[in-house]
């Protein structure tokens, strides 16, 4: 819906691919889908839940062997976000390295949009 021809809506690091891919076949799933709602500390929260097949309206982006589906209302939140997935010594998770985000909580798991991005 948002995209540029040629250009994906999202990019997946390798880390992350590895783990889509693994998360879809221990599950049984086609993929992962991903959106914002409203939410947290700083007003907007990501949404990640396991998908048999994608709505008719979501972007889709295969990469690596994974498969994400772009919720309609997150399209233009999340265009040119890289998803990458880290392991620290305390955590391990999906990261969103998001160019739109112009503040995130102190806990990071909560972000804001531009006003003229925000949904109402």
């Amino acid at each position: 819906m948002f995209g540029i021809p040629g250009k994906q809506a999202v990019t997946i690091t390798p880390k992350a691919a590895a783990q889509i891919t693994k998360l879809m076949a221990s599950a049984g799933h086609a993929g992962l889908r991903i959106g914002i709602k409203k939410g947290g500390c700083a007003g907007m929260e990501y949404t990640m839940e396991y998908v048999d097949a994608a709505d008719p309206n979501d972007e889709v982006v295969n990469q690596d062997g994974a498969c994400v589906m772009i919720a309609p209302m997150a399209q233009m939140f999340l265009f040119g976000t890289e998803i990458d997935y880290e392991t620290t010594l305390l955590e391990s998770g999906f990261k969103f390295n998001n160019p739109n985000v112009t503040e995130a909580c102190g806990c990071g798991e909560s972000i804001k949009f531009d006003d003229a991005l925000a949904v109402k």
